[in-house]
């Protein structure tokens, strides 16, 4: 219930992005006043909890409408209650939910300067924005193993004016643009990991070893699938079923349907598995991160569980 979902909405819709600065300042406000002792720090983490539950309800209609994702809206529905509901348990006194609350104030300092920071001008030397940067390296990548695998689409401008989409011309002269954009670069992933690593305690080596384990295998995993959507969108290859796909999606456009098969319903729930598995891979090298599993678990459950046996992690980790 974090940033890979938003990532597409912020993008898409200005406005969010003063109130996921918002969210992320009075996060991290809470937390300077919860470790200065002061009771205020829980009063305000809860409050903004629900906060984040009504950002999340902004973006159902996005993710429902114009996105035209199952996976990302339901994930958006889901957020608000649960937000609502862990608003009240850390109220209630669960305190361990501030490392959630640190985690995702972090997650949002990661992510938002890549929306948000522009151009700018440094001693009169011209410095990109940091989205433009991150997305033409992902496009340079993907662009890279799609030559690889023997294909050679035209790299053209996007959309957004960046080195970043390749052109494809179909068989009946028809021309697909696929367009490489911010929410195609990993990066939410990575804010997540980024977020959950640097909010638990543990030692700074084994924090370490959990970014390099999931950094580069997210951005590794990442270039698979722009590559796939990319290659497949481009020549048709899933065109499976039209009229039932475009039926599911409100579109009417028969190009997208590969498209939407390969990404929106394919690489979406991909997606989801590998995060999950990448979590179980961080939690092997930082088990300090069950703290947080854990209470995400007790929130969807209702249950308390133990991850530490469940997972065969050690208890007393040690620096190897």
């Amino acid at each position: 219930m974090t940033i890979p979902a938003a990532s597409a909405a912020l993008s898409a819709l200005p406005d969010t992005f003063t109130f996921a600065w918002v969210v992320a300042i009075l996060f991290a406000a809470a937390w300077v006043l919860d470790a200065r002792g002061s009771g205020l720090g829980r009063s305000l983490a809860a409050g903004t909890w629900g906060l984040f539950g009504v950002f999340w309800l902004s973006t159902v209609p996005y993710f429902v409408f114009e996105h035209q994702s199952y996976v990302e809206s339901i994930l958006a529905l889901v957020a608000v209650p649960a937000c609502v509901y862990v608003g009240y348990l850390l109220y209630d006194g669960r305190a361990s939910l501030f490392t959630l609350t640190r985690a995702v104030s972090i997650m949002f300092f990661i992510y938002l300067p890549f929306e948000t920071i522009p151009a700018l001008s440094l001693a009169g030397v011209a410095v990109p924005e940091p989205r433009r940067v991150l997305i033409e390296i992902v496009a340079g990548h993907t662009g890279a193993l799609i030559d690889l695998l023997g294909y050679a689409p035209e790299r053209v401008a996007s959309y957004e004016g960046y080195d970043a989409a390749f052109a494809w011309t179909l068989s009946d002269g028809h021309l697909m643009r696929i367009n490489v954009v911010l929410a195609c670069t990993g990066l939410g992933s990575m804010a997540i990991f980024g977020g959950l690593v640097a909010a638990v305690d543990g030692p700074f080596d084994r924090k370490l070893r959990a970014l390099a384990v999931s950094i580069p295998l997210i951005y590794g995993l990442n270039i698979l699938r722009t590559t796939f959507i990319t290659v497949v969108a481009g020549n048709q290859y899933m065109h499976w079923q039209p009229e039932l796909v475009l039926a599911m999606f409100g579109a009417t456009n028969p190009y997208r349907v590969s498209f939407l098969v390969s990404d929106r319903i394919l690489s979406q729930l991909l997606a989801l598995v590998a995060l999950i598995g990448i979590t179980y891979l961080v939690a092997r090298q930082l088990p300090e991160l069950v703290v947080i599993l854990e209470d995400v678990l007790y929130v969807l459950t209702g249950e308390e569980h133990d991850l530490t046996e469940a997972l065969d992690l050690p208890r007393e980790p040690t620096n190897r």
